[in-house]
């Protein structure tokens, strides 16, 4: 069981790299860095708000449960 973190895709899908994401939502280029290559320990809800906002989306589109057993 995994939660993957999909903001890579919506990144792609906008045509955002990870400065452009860090300099719009003030979130460190070190954390969206953690964020996009699914290595983040803790998430922060604030961010979420912040990606959410950034990308007119909602959480379920940044945030997806992966059962690993199927």
């Amino acid at each position: 069981m995994a939660i993957r973190i999909k903001l890579a895709e919506l990144m792609g899908k906008h045509k955002y790299n990870q400065l452009k994401v860090a300099t719009e939502t003030g979130i460190r280029p070190a954390t969206v860095s953690l964020y996009y290559h699914e290595t983040i320990k803790r998430i922060e809800i604030e961010h979420l708000n912040k990606l959410c906002k950034l990308f007119n989306c909602q959480v379920g589109d940044l945030l997806e449960y992966v059962d690993e057993n199927q």
